[in-house]
């Protein structure tokens, strides 16, 4: 039997205080990121983590990949955000909805905890009492060194963290940008850029890799204006805000592609915003494609081109992707992607 893995050991192998190691592998505050980052691999490739994980899913019963309706357990669905990530979001509330009829077929109970609220995450809930959790949306990486820390088996959707494996689930973004770029290029627009801060999120990462791809592929010159990769804001008015003077620089210096990509539909909206405020016409000048498919996409006017994502088939996904790995603890962790339609409408036009 091999011997048990201690955080002194983790702290002679990174040359630190057993103190600062317990500070990072419990996600507390107290070191800085780098020093986190090389003590959590160090405690991945020393096995730490999976004999802890070994030892709680011993304890924990197994379940088949369909629950009997008569057993009810309870799943934790984390939620970063809840002012954007909620019922009423037109992507995120369709994913919780999938998730909720996942867990419905499954007979398996629901508790949403938000990371608001999530400081004590090891006394808000039982873990004993939680068979699992779907992670949604980006997730703090102090957050999910504790979920693991406390053995509760959980997937995550539209996020991963390098440093901490686990199930995940996303569109094929890269495939599906691919294929929203392609139809540009093929109706004549030779001059393309994309829009999307590249450093929000694992996805909007994607795209761009998959816009850049192809262009370079197809031997187009990339031309991008990196302040559309690096804008802030966490609504539409304030994203608005920040692409109109960004807009007006490239209008102004004749510099305006034949079309834009954008990193999803919201930022889509404001693209078609600030650019009809210009005086710019799309897609009689300029046209314009989105990613996700949600309901605005098809209300605004001009009627949106976009990348259909089955939000509630992600929601689901998560739920079935949960309950085998509850069965399956130490079979090698997944990357689950999705594929999605190109949905051409009015924002889009041949040259």
């Amino acid at each position: 039997m091999s011997k048990k893995m201690t955080m002194q050991q983790i702290a002679d192998h990174v040359g630190l205080s057993k103190f600062a190691v317990s500070k990072a592998l419990s996600g507390k505050s107290g070191v800085s990121p780098d020093t986190r980052e090389k003590i959590i691999q160090a405690a991945t490739q020393l096995g730490y983590f999976s004999q802890k994980r070994n030892k709680l899913a011993a304890s924990r019963p197994t379940v088949p990949t369909r629950r009997p309706s008569t057993d009810r357990d309870t799943i934790v669905v984390l939620l970063p955000n809840v002012r954007e990530q909620n019922r009423q979001s037109t992507f995120w509330g369709r994913i919780i909805d999938g998730i909720t009829e996942g867990l419905e077929i499954n007979s398996l109970g629901m508790m949403i905890v938000t990371e608001h609220i999530t400081d004590n995450f090891a006394k808000l809930i039982n873990a004993d009492a939680v068979l699992g959790l779907i992670g949604v949306g980006l997730i703090s990486n102090q957050l999910l060194l504790e979920i693991r820390k406390l053995g509760i088996p959980f997937v995550l959707v539209d996020h991963e963290d390098s440093l901490i494996p686990s199930d995940v689930l996303f569109m094929n973004n890269y495939e599906c940008v691919r294929k929203a770029t392609n139809y540009l290029l093929g109706n004549g627009h030779n001059q393309l850029q994309f829009v999307g801060n590249v450093r929000h999120s694992r996805s909007f990462f994607d795209r761009w890799l998959g816009f850049r791809s192809l262009l370079e592929e197809q031997g187009f010159e990339l031309l991008q204006e990196n302040k559309l990769l690096e804008f802030e804001g966490i609504n539409r008015s304030e994203m608005t805000e920040q692409l109109e003077p960004i807009l007006r620089e490239l209008k102004g210096a004749g510099r305006l592609p034949t079309a834009f990509v954008c990193a999803n539909d919201s930022i889509a909206i404001c693209m078609m915003t600030a650019l009809m405020k210009l005086g710019v016409e799309v897609p009689g000048e300029v046209s314009i494609c989105g990613f996700d498919n949600i309901e605005d996409a098809s209300l605004f006017s001009p009627k949106l081109s976009t990348v259909h994502v089955n939000k509630e088939a992600l929601g689901q996904r998560a739920v079935e992707t949960l309950i085998w790995r509850i069965s399956h603890p130490d079979a090698p962790k997944e990357k689950i992607l999705l594929a999605g339609d190109f949905v051409p409408r009015e924002s889009t036009a041949s040259r």
